[in-house]
């Protein structure tokens, strides 16, 4: 029976452990992961705190929970010293929070808006983006969003024994003069969402004109278009002459395209190490992705499913260049969400990243040609190809409650 790996799977997992209280300085800025739960938590409270001017946040999900209430009271208690504070949310992704929630902000001079209308032309189209942001020079952004489940969360009356409620997940700190840029486009996108909230064409038209520029550190958005997004492009152009890849996803279901690449980098001699979930409270999203196991590995790309609990890390790394944001790998992250992705090439932190992969795979199950083999029955081969075309077109939250009979 396959069990999850218990052995260093790279040369350099025995030696050091992955650790996200570490620093490092990229251009003059100073970056941090954020991995474990506590510590995310902790980085969205203090970066509330310590701002003394301005806070600008975006959340797909800002739930009306014991953290939605921690963050909010926080946001309202900036108000009161005087910060001036935005936030703004996605309509679909943050339709649970109770109806009056976000009132006591608005009460206390909070700047509040609503991403696209639910019922509009802009329907399908999310904003997935996860970003705070203090004073134009301190900014978190990542997978996470705001509710319990994503920092571990339990009611004190609840069984901790259903932790596998929970959500792994990852951010990253920056602080420095890069911030300056992501806060322009903040400013963009609060503009569209306060004038042109609907407007798809100016929403394309924004995204596409975004500029990322082409140092070692890019700011990439992703947004509804026909042609890959400006991170995916990035992805692809990386993937075209890297020699490693490492990738966790909590949603894996690329086009033909980008399977290639992942597919070619390790026929041409290099090493593909994929990270998939589990366990999920989509079920859908992992028979689409287990649809693509049997090309890619036959293809040689090694490939685990997190067991522990809920995956939800967005981590790339090829060769020396970190993809860390709100992106998933898959058709909705690709060409229609509004997604935020940053690119930091940098050796150093590349190779730390690459311990938190180590660390990871430790606590996965390795799937073999075997394994994949005696999972793939005629049925479950139907259930995973109308995941992979449900997925790829709903919104998530729709389609957490479709699994079409797939383990989660």
């Amino acid at each position: 029976m396959d069990t999850p790996a218990t052995h260093p799977v790279s040369d350099n997992s025995a030696a050091r452990i992955f650790d996200d209280s570490e620093w490092f300085d990229v251009g003059g800025n100073r970056l941090k992961p954020v991995y474990l739960p506590e510590d995310r938590l902790q980085a969205v409270i203090r970066l509330i705190k310590k701002a003394s001017q301005k806070l600008k946040l975006f959340f797909y999900m800002f739930e009306g929970d014991d953290v939605g209430k921690i963050i909010l009271n926080g946001l309202v208690d900036a108000c009161n010293r005087g910060v001036k504070v935005e936030l703004m949310v996605d309509s679909f992704g943050s339709n649970g929070a109770p109806r009056g929630f976000f009132d006591p902000f608005e009460q206390a001079g909070g700047n509040f808006a609503i991403f696209s209308p639910r019922f509009s032309t802009s329907y399908f189209v999310r904003n997935h983006q996860k970003i705070l942001i203090a004073d134009d020079r301190l900014a978190l952004v990542g997978g996470f969003n705001i509710a319990n489940q994503y920092f571990d969360q339990h009611p004190a009356d609840e069984d901790k024994e259903h932790d596998d409620t929970s959500w792994v997940d990852l951010g990253i700190i920056i602080d420095g003069p890069e911030v300056v840029k992501l806060a322009d486009y903040y400013n963009l996108l609060s503009d569209w969402v306060h004038n042109n909230n609907g407007n798809i064409r100016l929403l394309q038209k924004m995204v596409r004109q975004w500029d990322a520029g082409d140092g070692n550190f890019r700011w990439l958005l992703g947004g509804p278009s026909n042609r890959l997004s400006r991170w995916a492009r990035a992805i692809k152009k990386d993937l075209e002459r890297g020699q490693r890849l490492d990738l966790i996803s909590a949603y894996f279901s690329p086009g033909q395209g980008l399977l290639r690449r992942i597919a070619r980098l390790s026929k041409r001699g290099g090493e593909d190490r994929l990270i998939l979930p589990g366990k999920t409270d989509n079920a859908a999203t992992i028979g689409a992705s287990r649809l693509l196991y049997g090309y890619l590995l036959k293809r040689g790309v090694r490939i685990f499913e997190y067991q522990p609990k809920r995956l939800h890390v967005k981590l790339v790394i090829i060769d020396n260049a970190v993809y860390i944001g709100s992106a998933n790998f898959d058709l909705r992250s690709l060409f229609i969400n509004v997604e935020l992705m940053v690119r930091i090439e940098d050796q150093a932190f590349a190779n730390h990243m690459r311990l938190l992969v180590d660390q990871m795979c430790t606590d996965a199950l390795p799937i073999s040609t075997k394994l994949h083999k005696a999972r793939k029955g005629i049925l479950n081969r139907l259930r995973w190809t109308l995941s992979y075309f449900v997925v790829n077109i709903l919104d998530y939250t729709v389609t957490r409650r479709l699994n079409f009979g797939v383990k989660k």
